[in-house]
């Protein structure tokens, strides 16, 4: 069974990449989050499970540490109807912050996994019921990505979009996370959108 591959990527496709190790070409599907994050031609090491598919065989599944891929197995083996495709999108969600995930789940917080991961009500409770009692024996992974334990409204979720937009324009996450707890700091009216939040995080990163 293969759990580990280090190599190079030859390749990136829409929903996964071709990782090549020891002069194998191995084809490894990510989450969305995990694939936006490697590059082609780049040296790259990815924890794997395998999963057996009728029609595909025997499918590779990568991960970016042990944490994530045992988050994956457990969408698997304790979400009920969860094969490994919607494993890894379940996961790609989560991994908007793993540790405000995790509270999430062992503090039976619907709001927040709705308002800031984006997971329907249906599929927030479901995962609440399936994992209360498994979620809280993994390992905390620490600090939550940005300050959000405590605000489950639809702000809440603009200011992950925030965090994210910051991001991608090349700040550091601690750039980032400072400038989103500021706007908490100041205050956040409930009807702010997405780009005035942006404008105002903005102008508490210029030098």
């Amino acid at each position: 069974m293969i759990a580990y591959l280090k190599g190079e990527i030859l390749k990136k496709r829409e929903a996964s990449v071709i990782l090549v190790a020891g002069g194998v070409g191995y084809e490894v599907n990510l989450a969305q989050a995990a694939l936006d994050s490697l590059s082609e031609n780049a040296a790259a090491e990815l924890y794997v499970s395998e999963s057996i598919s009728p029609y595909d065989g025997t499918v590779l599944y990568g991960f970016r540490s042990e944490q994530e891929k045992e988050l994956f197995k457990l969408f698997k083996e304790a979400v009920p109807n969860t094969g490994a495709k919607k494993a890894l999108e379940l996961l790609n969600k989560a991994l908007k912050s793993l540790p405000d995930f995790r509270r999430a789940i062992v503090s039976r917080d619907a709001r927040l996994l709705t308002g800031i991961f984006g997971f329907t009500g249906k599929t927030a409770e479901k995962l609440i019921v399936s994992l209360k009692d498994k979620m809280s024996e993994m390992p905390d992974p620490g600090a939550g990505k940005i300050s959000l334990a405590q605000d489950a409204s639809p702000c809440g979720a603009a200011v992950v979009q925030v965090f994210d937009a910051l991001t991608s324009l090349g700040y550091s996450a601690s750039e980032a996370k400072k400038a989103v707890e500021s706007l908490h700091a100041e205050g956040i009216a409930p009807d702010e959108t997405v780009e005035t939040l942006l404008r105002r995080a903005l102008k508490r990163t210029s030098p």
